[in-house]
């Protein structure tokens, strides 16, 4: 089971009235508290506003037990060195009864940003009249807790109506007062005489050539061939004649 965490679609706040006439301070500071944080709710988150509001009438009859009247001290604090003051209960809630309910209060609130805007949700007014009938708060007695009503149910989605074509608006048509023709004077066309531009011969440029000096041209030298060589005749030495080598007879024994 998952552990459920308050929506803020789920905070319904309601308005609620507390007599203060004859309560002690105390007593009714936790009874305010209780309702300005929403722990009457089973739906309580200690991390979220799920609160009510509350408005307290008669603040200037609530009670002090003993000699808190006296004996108790209301102290501020300018900021500067020395700048302490203090005030008894008694001549606190005789002058000033809405201080003296909204510190009590705030003494039992969480001390934050989610403190701060709880306190915002207290009224306190000294007399019996409110000016808060607008909002038809429900009143409440000391100790008593408002009756659970359950979370909100979520409205189902709605079905989104069919389209229908817009039917065309029929066309009347208006009758067209012609209005009487107004003879336009013709434009008097302007005429630009063009002057004739003057145009100057243009000199044409001759660029004469001037005559080159051809250089005269250089007497060749006659060479003279030379005779041609006589061909080497290359006489064929006639052929050496083969030695012959006669053969020497053999000699004879001696004995023959």
């Amino acid at each position: 089971m998952k552990t459920y965490s308050p929506k803020p679609d789920h905070i319904q706040r309601a308005w609620f009235v507390v007599d203060a006439d004859g309560v002690v301070l105390g007593r009714l500071a936790t009874e305010v508290a209780t309702l300005l944080r929403g722990k009457h709710k089973p739906m309580f988150a200690p991390h979220m506003d799920t609160g009510d509001h509350v408005i307290v009438v008669n603040a200037d009859k609530v009670a002090l037990t003993g000699n808190k009247a006296k004996d108790k001290i209301a102290y501020r604090h300018s900021g500067y060195p020395g700048g302490i003051t203090g005030v008894s209960y008694g001549d606190l809630i005789a002058t000033r009864p809405i201080a003296a309910i909204e510190r009590a209060v705030r003494g039992m609130l969480p001390k934050n940003s989610l403190g701060r805007q709880m306190i915002k949700k207290l009224h306190v007014v000294p007399g019996p009249e409110h000016p808060h009938a607008a909002q038809q708060p429900t009143v409440l007695a000391l100790g008593e807790r408002p009756a659970w009503r359950g979370l909100p149910s979520t409205p189902a989605p709605a079905a989104p109506a069919p389209m229908v074509a817009p039917t065309p608006a029929p066309v009347v048509e208006e009758p067209v007062t012609e209005a009487p023709a107004v003879a336009e004077k013709p434009a008097a066309k302007k005429t630009t005489a063009k002057e004739p531009a003057a145009k100057k011969p243009a000199a044409k440029k001759t660029t004469a050539k001037k005559p080159t000096a051809k250089k005269p041209a250089v007497a060749k030298k006659p060479s003279a061939k030379k005779p041609a060589s006589a061909k080497k005749t290359t006489a064929k030495k006639p052929a050496a004649a083969k030695k012959t080598t006669a053969k020497k007879p053999a000699p004879k024994d001696s004995e023959e």
